[in-house]
């Protein structure tokens, strides 16, 4: 009997399911947006039982549209929106809050208060993270500070914290099993690279009692089998990493130096240090890539939090566009941006300045600025934000970059792509299938169970689909270079 790995890919902004052959060609897609919810300025939620309907719902229709069932599954791999927020009750089995997504801004002013407490050091030794509202842990205490009665239910074992990781298996199982992995686990933070354990210190700092978190777990092991009506049969859960962690490996950035950027909502340029952490000097993040056994790999991480979303406020917010993918031929049809720069800082800027209160800014605009200009802008202000973190990465390294790996529904673009090729002055490698943070899911899923015999057996799968050759560096580009720092320095409030 033929069996597939069913990956689920819980996003920011939809819910995906697919299924993966043997030889890694995707079998089917199935995919369902959910409501965005912005009750204050800076404020994003979603509702978790929607997150779960939505899963749900695309697991059945990606399943059905090959006509398997449970028995044809050998494992489900789960990669989901990192620091995104659930609290949960163990009695009612009923989320007691809104998710609170990861672009959330309403813990910033707290944020800025830990800092003026001297605690940024002691952060970043334990966690690998800087202070910011991005984070989980301040999501939770906000939620046990202002839902009544929660932190009582807490402080009597009542509830339960997960990122959507978490809360997918709590649901899959039908709450037999409360698990993470330790990628999404140091996201929270509050959680130690170093031990790989929670820190009381920590979970003391922001009063979050230790009942209410999850087992950590390795990202490629089996956690329990599914309970719910979705499938006739049990299906073992196997595998879970953070979206950009398992995009990390989809893309077989296996080995130190390698370093792929993700370009989704958000976009995340993560690169493999090996089996130690490198603290960065570089205003970029410590995080955990994988573990598989007993071995563990970490990275580093440059978050950018308007990405693709900037499309979407083109299309909704300016209404310039009628449909996202009338990007790419607008902003084509001008050579250059005419002088104009669009710093996306719509929810703040992440690495490498870690500005939580900055605002999106548009600069150069003038009697001849059309919306192709600012479209053109827009884009550009992707690359330049890549741009800024590879060259962080490439000091903490000490060594230039050689190669970009993308993937993500921007990396599409071609006028995109060469622009990021011409701003770092390296190759852009684009494979054949940019579904790689489903892909490293399922890989992961599929490692655990015995569907694929090892890393050797994988990497044979990845393929090239199209590389972007920089052009030469020029006054052009190096202008431009200039006209984007200037841009960011009137951005910048701090």
């Amino acid at each position: 009997m033929k069996k597939y790995i069913l990956a689920l890919d819980q996003g920011t902004t939809s819910s995906r399911a697919i299924v993966f052959d043997h030889d890694g060609k995707i079998c089917s897609v199935a995919q369902k947006e959910f409501t965005q919810y912005f009750p204050k300025p800076g404020w994003v939620e979603h509702n978790p039982n929607e997150i779960w309907s939505s899963q749900a719902s695309v697991i059945a229709e990606s399943i059905s549209a090959i006509d398997i069932n449970g028995l044809d599954i050998a494992g489900i791999g789960i990669t989901n929106q990192r620091e995104t927020t659930i609290v949960w009750d163990v009695d009612t089995e009923e989320p007691i809050y809104n998710a609170i997504v990861w672009q959330d801004r309403r813990t910033a002013d707290y944020c800025d208060k830990l800092k003026a407490e001297g605690l940024i050091d002691t952060i970043r030794e334990k966690t690998g993270l800087i202070i910011d509202a991005y984070f989980s842990g301040t999501k939770i205490k906000w939620i046990l500070d202002n839902v009544p009665g929660a932190r009582q239910r807490a402080e009597q074992g009542k509830l339960r914290f997960g990122n959507v990781d978490s809360w997918l298996v709590w649901r899959l199982t039908r709450g037999e099993v409360h698990v993470t992995d330790v990628t999404n686990a140091s996201r929270t933070m509050l959680f130690n690279i170093n031990t790989l354990k929670w820190d009381a210190d920590l979970l003391k700092l922001l009063d979050i009692p230790v009942s209410m978190l999850p087992e950590v777990k390795s990202s490629s092991e089996v956690y329990g089998h599914t309970k719910t009506t979705i499938f006739a049969h049990e299906v073992p859960i196997s595998g879970i990493a953070g979206d950009q962690q398992a995009a990390l490996f989809g893309q077989m950035c296996i080995e130190p130096g390698a370093i792929k950027n993700t370009y989704g909502t958000g976009c995340f340029v993560m690169l493999n240090t090996g089996e130690k952490p490198v603290k960065s000097e570089n205003n970029l993040l410590t995080t955990i890539a994988w573990k598989i056994g007993d071995k563990i790999n970490y990275a580093l991480e440059g978050s950018i939090y308007v990405g693709g979303s900037v499309v979407q406020w083109l299309r909704d917010g300016l209404c310039c566009i009628k449909s996202s993918s009338e990007i790419e031929e607008l902003a084509a049809s001008v050579p250059d941006s005419g002088g104009v720069f669009f710093v996306p800082a719509l929810t703040g800027l992440a690495a490498p300045y870690w500005d939580q209160h900055a605002r999106g800014t548009i600069i150069g605009i003038t009697r001849g600025t059309t919306t192709a200009h600012i479209a053109r802008a827009a884009l550009d202000g992707i690359a330049f934000q890549t741009y800024d973190i590879a060259r962080a990465m490439a000091k903490d390294m000490g060594a230039p970059l050689t190669e970009l790996k993308v993937d993500g529904g921007a990396s599409r673009n071609n006028l995109l792509m060469q622009y990021q090729a011409n701003l770092l002055g390296i190759k852009v490698v684009r494979p054949k299938i940019t579904e790689t943070t489903a892909l490293g899911a399922a890989y992961l899923a599929g490692l655990a169970v015995g569907f694929w015999k090892d890393l050797d057996e994988i990497k044979q799968q990845w393929q090239v689909e199209h590389t972007f050759d920089p052009v030469p560096d020029n006054e052009e580009i190096a202008a431009a270079k200039q006209g984007w720092t200037d841009a960011v320095r009137r951005t910048l409030t701090k």
